[in-house]
């Protein structure tokens, strides 16, 4: 992305949404992600009808999408391609996870990953203690 697009919260606020209808959908199923202020990490499982390329191609497309038709922005969004790694084991798969929810706090966004705000871990906190006031 290389530009701090999603660094107000409205636009990573519309990045988690996106995430979530696409899950809702059945698209992917999602175990973890931290929406950063000029990128993205992911920690996701496709189907079988699904690939990692065109998993990305509709998250990208559909944030897209919705920031011009939402918002009226018209610039670039997205670099070309993506990163991928496979996670091949339960360790991989933890050490995935810890480094997606300590990547603000390595950059110097937050002192610990519990405060960050857009990050699958703050997003599951927020949901139980709804859940739980609702009682």
């Amino acid at each position: 992305m290389g530009r701090r697009l999603l660094q107000s919260e409205r636009n990573a606020k519309l990045l988690v949404d996106v995430l979530r209808s696409l899950v809702a959908q059945r698209k992917f199923e999602l175990h973890d992600f931290v929406v950063m202020p000029d990128h993205l990490h992911l920690l996701l499982t496709v189907y079988d009808e699904m690939t990692i390329e065109k998993a990305m191609q509709l998250i990208k497309g559909r944030f897209s999408h919705r920031l011009s038709h939402e918002f009226g922005y018209k610039g670039e969004v997205w670099q070309r391609g993506f990163t991928e790694e496979q996670v091949m084991n339960r360790e991989s798969f933890r050490a995935h996870r810890e480094y997606i929810a300590q990547n603000p706090v390595k950059v110097g966004l937050v002192a610990s990953a519990d405060e960050f705000p857009f990050c699958f871990r703050n997003l599951a906190k927020t949901k139980a203690e709804a859940k739980i006031s609702r009682g």
